[in-house]
């Protein structure tokens, strides 16, 4: 079964113009046009935004005269501007 969705898509008045001009040309429609592009962009892979995870896997130590039982010196550190 096939369901059609009729969807308003607003373009930029310059590249609606050039891209009603190429229909023309073409001997085709806007909506074809549209959906051709459209069709190219979905079989890109997308970009990697960011790099993948990756654990810590060794053991880490505290940063020097950082105790690390200490919870109100370290959110001292983080949210105190006059923290060194």
């Amino acid at each position: 079964m096939v369901i059609w969705v009729k969807t308003t898509v607003d373009i930029a008045d310059g590249l609606l113009a050039q891209a009603k001009e190429r229909a023309r040309q073409e001997g085709t429609t806007l909506r074809t046009l549209i959906e051709r592009g459209l069709g190219k962009v979905m079989e890109e892979r997308p970009e990697r935004t960011r790099a993948a995870f990756k654990p810590v896997t060794c053991r880490l130590e505290p940063l020097p005269g950082v105790d690390p039982d200490d919870w109100e010196a370290i959110r001292a550190a983080i949210y105190d501007s006059d923290a060194p």
